[in-house]
C-alpha cells in the first residue's frame, strides 16, 4: 500500500492549497494584455490564436469598442484594430508583433524577479 494512500484527505488539502497559492501568486504578479476589439474583427481572432502560446505569462482582457462606455476608445481606434496595451501602455496594432510582446514580458518578468 503506497504511503499516501491512507492520508489521501490531506494530500488533497495540501495539494489545493498548495495550487491555490500559487495560482494567486501569479494572477497577481501577471500583466494585463488589453486588447481593443469589435465584432466582427478578423485581424483581432487571428491575433488571439497567435497568442495562446503566451496566454500564461498574461491576463487577457478584451475591450469592445463598439459599446458606448467605450466611445474615447472608438474615437481613437476605430481604423485601427486591433490595439493592444500592456498594462496601461499601447503596445502593438493591427497584428501581433511576437518579438515586441516577447521583449516587453521578458523586461516586466525580470522586474518582477527583482521586486
Amino acid at each position: 500500500m503506497p504511503w499516501f494512500q491512507g492520508n489521501r484527505v490531506q494530500l488533497a488539502k495540501y495539494a489545493f492549497g498548495f495550487l491555490m497559492r500559487n495560482l494567486s501568486a501569479s494572477e497577481t504578479t501577471l500583466p494585463v494584455l488589453t486588447l481593443f476589439t469589435k465584432d466582427p474583427c478578423p485581424l483581432c481572432d487571428e491575433a488571439k490564436e497567435v497568442l495562446k502560446p503566451y496566454n500564461t505569462r498574461f491576463i487577457l482582457q478584451e475591450v469592445d469598442i463598439t459599446l458606448p462606455e467605450n466611445s474615447a476608445w472608438y474615437e481613437r481606434y476605430k481604423f485601427d484594430i486591433p490595439v493592444f496595451h500592456l498594462n496601461g501602455q499601447f503596445l502593438m496594432m493591427h497584428r501581433v508583433n511576437i518579438s515586441k510582446l516577447e521583449q516587453q514580458l521578458l523586461k516586466l518578468e525580470q522586474q518582477g524577479a527583482r521586486d
